[in-house]
């Protein structure tokens, strides 16, 4: 059967942002529960080791302290953006802050170490409630023509956060136990329930998705089939080898997640308004758009991944010294969002990603190409490049992914945003697993760097592609 056209309904009466000053105290809650979201999944990683103590657990079950968090945000990411085109994005928001804070409760009382990954993952849901509908969000609370600024700050604070999940945790952990790091999210959720009452847009999609039992039940099997073939890949990577049997295993489980994905995208190409957006997909843009985010994403866990391997293994760098040559890559983004912003509604949003896109393929390629010894400078300024073009791209193409859509599907658009990180990290991370597996722990990373210099290249002439579709003097 023909897929049905998008819609193309807006949104009744939807005004062009939020007046001042709800546009502010909106801003302030998007931003602060994007950051929650963000530091939720990563804060609990430097106390793993005393929460698999007190509960004698073994560390491959400790790590699913922070996998269930991750998985649940995957799993639940596609349904929340629907359910906010349903219901509305401010009522999705509110149930996923409260949702939020009974679990972390939860977490706070945990006597067992099931108990604790059961409330982790009702937290994650609760994160998917909020990471789902941001860009939705963003979307109604600016103005058009200052909707690039929005995008950019909703970046940097991703960014920020990133880095500073672990330096808070250190913080927290050094004055008291690991409860407490649960403990510190219930005053924040409860401030959050409360300035989101008052200040989110309370608009909704046209044209709801209608949330059929058996598609939700395909889409978690497919993110979780998925998620657990990276995640083994990743963890048999970082110990430094990839066996047949572990590669087998990685590769069967993601091969059942493409099966149960190939049923669920049939099924969804006849649904006349899909959970998973494939329909947005006749788009032009809005697919570029998506292939440009899927290839970046695969240069960047190319990236990430094996630039540690590099510093430690190859360089002889000490773990502390690798912690802070790492944060490079993340202060590069945070210097460079704001320029992106700016630069949005100015220049060819395609364009401009295209300008990002290749300076992160150069960064990527002189880490490829360092000599044998070289200084901490050279090797800081390589990283903050690749981190500065990331964030040139990440901007402007999240813009236009959003803008592109139809504004009564501003929900489903965003979670597609979450749909082309997934599918891009699991791509470079199956890239990464057979480099490692065809060479060693030296030769692996220099390999690994340059393919995902290429990776982005790549990304950068699917970027090139749609700016004659870009209309310039709006930025999307």
């Amino acid at each position: 059967m023909t897929p049905a056209p998008p819609h193309t309904a807006p949104a009744a009466a939807a005004p062009d942002g939020l007046p001042q000053p709800q546009r502010r105290w909106a801003m302030v809650t998007i931003l602060l529960g994007i950051g929650v979201a963000v530091l939720d999944g990563t804060v609990v990683t430097l106390a793993l080791p005393a929460i698999g103590h007190q509960f004698q657990a073994t560390a491959a079950s400790s790590i699913w302290v922070v996998n269930a968090y991750q998985l649940a945000v995957l799993v639940m990411m596609l349904p929340a953006a629907a359910l906010g085109d349903r219901y509305g994005y401010r009522r999705v928001y509110l149930w996923g802050v409260a949702v939020m804070l009974v679990a972390s409760l939860g977490c706070l009382l945990s006597r067992s170490m099931p108990a604790l990954i059961a409330w982790r993952a009702m937290q994650g849901a609760g994160a998917a409630g909020i990471m789902g509908i941001n860009p939705a969000l963003v979307r109604l609370t600016y103005p058009r023509a200052l909707l690039g600024r929005g995008m950019a700050l909703n970046s940097i604070t991703v960014a920020v956060t990133s880095v500073a999940g672990p330096s808070i945790a250190a913080a927290v952990l050094s004055h008291a136990s690991w409860p407490w790091l649960f403990a510190v999210n219930l005053p924040l959720a409860a401030m959050l329930f409360g300035l989101g009452r008052r200040a989110l847009p309370g608009q909704r999609g046209a044209m709801p998705v209608s949330l059929r039992p058996g598609d939700v039940l395909l889409n978690a099997a497919m993110f979780s089939l998925v998620f657990l073939g990276v995640d083994r890949l990743g963890t048999r990577a970082a110990a430094g080898a990839i066996g047949a049997q572990d590669a087998a295993q990685a590769f069967g489980l993601l091969l059942a997640g493409v099966a149960v994905g190939v049923v669920f995208v049939r099924g969804q190409l006849r649904r006349p308004v899909p959970l998973l957006p494939v329909d947005l997909l006749r788009i032009p843009v809005f697919a570029l758009s998506m292939c440009t985010s899927v290839a970046a994403f695969a240069a960047h866990t190319l990236g990430q991944v094996s630039l540690p391997f590099l510093l430690l293994v190859g360089l002889g760098r000490s773990a502390a010294e690798t912690g802070l040559l790492m944060a490079a890559w993340p202060l590069g983004s945070i210097a460079a969002a704001p320029l992106a912003g700016r630069l949005i509604g100015r220049c060819n949003a395609g364009v401009l990603s295209a300008i990002g896109l290749a300076l992160l393929s150069s960064g990527l390629a002189l880490l490829a190409l360092l000599p044998a010894a070289p200084a901490n400078a050279d090797i800081a300024w390589r990283m903050a490049l690749a981190g500065a073009g990331f964030a040139l791209f990440q901007s402007p193409n999240n813009y236009t992914i959003v803008t592109s859509a139809p504004a009564s599907r501003a929900g489903g658009a965003g979670g597609m945003l979450g749909t082309a990180r997934l599918a891009g990290q699991s791509t470079g991370a199956v890239l990464l697993a057979i480099v490692f597996s065809a060479t060693s722990a030296h030769a692996g990373p220099p390999i690994a760097l340059a393919l995902g210099a290429g990776c982005a290249a790549v990304a950068g002439l699917f970027s090139l592609s749609r700016r004659r579709g870009i209309d310039v003097t709006s930025g999307g």
